[in-house]
């Protein structure tokens, strides 16, 4: 063990974005990692080892999020029941895990001194369809319970901040796609594994409405800059490029090479239409800084595809 090595907890650390935060930091000897994930998501690409101590259980367990967070020395907190659409339907379950879940590991680190908490938010769902591009400043209007979830973590994570000294950022990522998105079901996982499956899509709306999309090895490498950081409070983390659906499509039929089909329905109630975030706040302060093209981005997470799922 490496002096002054950084003792990480990573909450849902073992689905999408967690692991491929944990991919691109399994070898850096300055972290040791400790999971805690309820399997309920997981992208089945980490185990238990030497490097990554895994705990089996759920935010909402008080008891057990005391004895993971003690000694830690920074929080990245992934865990969270994350779809819009789920949310409406099951209002209270996404209250218990994005909140109560969160003001748990909150309580926890102020009982034991942790110092700093990276939390993971959104953009849209907590704005709600304001004019894009969406920026920090702009008042919360949350369309679905999962928007007002997910500011109220914010909010409890500004206020356990300045009320007990401890250090935060919340950091709104826009729409994340890459590799080890297997049990995602935003858009490019969605229409890749549908195209897979059926060789079809479905979009609900007209396929004008627009996202900001975002490979996941552009946000890993934010993250990581934002524990190095100290910087404080809210920040949007995106390509700051809207892109529509209809553009999107066009791009997977230039990668794939398939000529598959493509059914319209109508708009689901609770989603927005049009979102992009302005990255310059993240930019100016911690030196965030996308480079992936959304072309070569969605090469790269078909290839993935192509070798992990069937």
């Amino acid at each position: 063990m490496v002096e002054n090595c950084t003792n990480l907890l990573i909450t849902g650390g073992l689905g999408f974005i967690g692991t491929n935060l944990i991919k691109k930091l399994v070898n850096d000897a300055k972290y040791r990692i400790t999971v805690l994930d309820n399997y309920s998501n997981t992208s089945n690409a980490i185990d238990d080892s030497r490097e990554i101590e895994i705990i089996r259980g759920d935010v909402e367990d008080k008891e057990l999020v005391a004895t993971v967070v003690r000694d830690k020395d920074i929080i990245v907190h992934f865990a969270a029941h994350t779809r819009v659409i789920d949310s409406i339907e099951t209002p209270l379950k996404n209250f218990s895990i994005n909140v109560t879940g969160t003001l748990n590991i909150l309580e926890a680190m102020r009982q034991y001194n942790v110092p700093r908490i990276i939390n993971a938010s959104t953009g849209g769902a907590i704005l709600g369809e304001v004019e894009p591009p969406v920026h920090e400043e702009i008042a919360p209007k949350p369309m679905a319970p999962y928007g007002a979830s997910k500011l109220a973590a914010e909010a409890y994570c500004s206020a356990y901040a300045h009320s007990y000294g401890m250090s935060f950022m919340n950091l709104r990522f826009s729409n994340v796609y890459g590799k080890y998105s297997i049990n995602k079901a935003s858009a490019v996982a969605a229409f890749i594994k549908s195209i897979i499956h059926t060789g079809e899509v479905t979009v609900y709306g007209n396929g004008s409405q627009t996202r900001d999309y975002l490979y996941a090895e552009d946000l890993v490498n934010g993250i990581i800059q934002a524990m190095q950081s100290s910087c404080n409070g809210t920040y949007q983390l995106g390509s700051g490029n809207p892109t529509s659906i209809n553009t999107l499509l066009g791009v997977l039929r230039e990668t794939l090479s398939i000529d598959f089909k493509c059914t319209y329905k109508d708009f689901r109630p609770g989603e927005i239409k049009h979102t992009h975030c302005d990255i310059s706040k993240a930019r100016n302060g911690f030196g965030y800084n996308p480079a992936m093209s959304l072309h070569d981005g969605i090469k790269n997470t078909w290839e993935w595809y192509k070798a992990n799922y069937n």
